[in-house]
């Protein structure tokens, strides 16, 4: 691994500036300082300190300085998310572009394509959006808050399906990462990201017109909570898109695992498809609707040559793929869409 000197962080520091510089840019277009002054106060504060939670932050910061530049760009979002020239690339370039995006692995969500290199992911994730995206209600020029965002593949999904602006929300300086290698190709898109988690939406908002959360509800120790940080972010007459785990029950019920669940350390309740719509309900939503419920299947989750550690295959029964290692009901996710009044 490179040792960083103090030169290149300064410079890396600077690219981190002014990365969130172009982010309040974008969002200035949008909204009012009024709007989302306060909230934005609170992101520049958090925003370096974010980069320090990371001991290999500079690192993947020196990929993103590396990645090289292609002329005529055009970007295409079908199944894959993709970059790729008119003017077409020599191998040279891309055996680079390879090994610097190799060293942003593991890649979660995708599948996408930078100019010829493949990135299959470990999530299927175009399945998901394929069975979502005829029922979430139209996204042609709205304004979109995605949570838990990951490394943005939904929200270039969201993009091209019309949306004015897309503004994600992730943690993770890793996801932040692979986001910004291509939004590095795509600078001008209205899309941006920002490593914060749901604790920045503690102000009443009321700005955005669609809000994702999207496999972040069961990570949450207060369900509720999360669903009420929803309604501050989106503005009267908006919509909520809502995807998570649940037990495939018809009642209100809610499962709590005893440590881990498909291996996964933090997932602090599984509740039934009945239990989330009353909490939409008690968190103030209306016209709520569950419009889709699958077993996530080794298709749609499994380990790759972008994301080589244990997958969901390993956090299965081996002889019971019904069931999880531990036992409990294997993997379903629904996904629900709700209003503001």
């Amino acid at each position: 691994m490179k040792v960083i000197d103090s030169r290149e962080q300064s410079t890396f520091t600077r690219a981190r500036e002014n990365y969130l510089k172009d982010a309040k840019t974008l969002l200035s277009s949008c909204f009012s300082q009024e709007e989302f002054g306060s909230w934005w106060k609170d992101i520049e504060t958090d925003f370096e300190t974010a980069f320090l939670r990371y001991g290999q932050a500079d690192q993947w910061e020196l990929v993103l300085s590396r990645l090289p530049e292609f002329t005529d760009v055009i970007f295409n979002c079908g199944d894959t998310v993709s970059v790729s020239s008119r003017l077409g690339a020599d191998n040279v370039k891309i055996t680079k572009l390879n090994s610097h995006l190799r060293s942003l692995m593991p890649w979660r969500k995708g599948p996408f394509n930078f100019h010829g290199v493949a990135i299959d992911a470990e999530w299927q994730s175009n399945l998901k959006w394929d069975r979502i995206s005829g029922a979430i209600g139209d996204l042609d020029n709205a304004a979109i808050l995605d949570v838990g965002c990951g490394n943005g593949y939904y929200a270039w999904r969201m993009l091209d399906a019309g949306a004015k602006l897309v503004v994600g929300l992730d943690p993770s300086i890793l996801c932040l990462s692979q986001f910004r290698a291509m939004k590095f190709y795509q600078q001008d898109a209205p899309i941006t990201v920002l490593p914060v988690g749901t604790e920045s939406l503690k102000y009443s908002l009321n700005m955005f017109d669609v809000v994702f959360s999207m496999g972040v509800l069961y990570h949450r120790r207060d369900p509720l909570e999360h669903l009420t940080q929803l309604m501050r972010a989106v503005g009267n007459g908006g919509r909520i898109v809502l995807e998570t785990l649940v037990i495939d029950s018809d009642g209100l019920e809610l499962f709590i695992p005893k440590d881990r669940y498909a291996q996964m350390r933090n997932v602090w309740s599984v509740p039934s498809p009945k239990q989330i719509m009353e909490w939409l309900s008690q968190a103030g939503f209306v016209n709520i609707a569950c419009i889709d419920k699958t077993a996530t299947s080794l298709e749609e989750q499994r380990s790759t040559s972008w994301m080589t550690s244990y997958s969901l295959e390993n956090f299965l029964d081996p002889e019971n793929h019904d069931l999880t290692i531990e036992g409990y009901p294997a993997p379903v996710r629904a996904c629900f869409i709700a209003d503001a009044p």
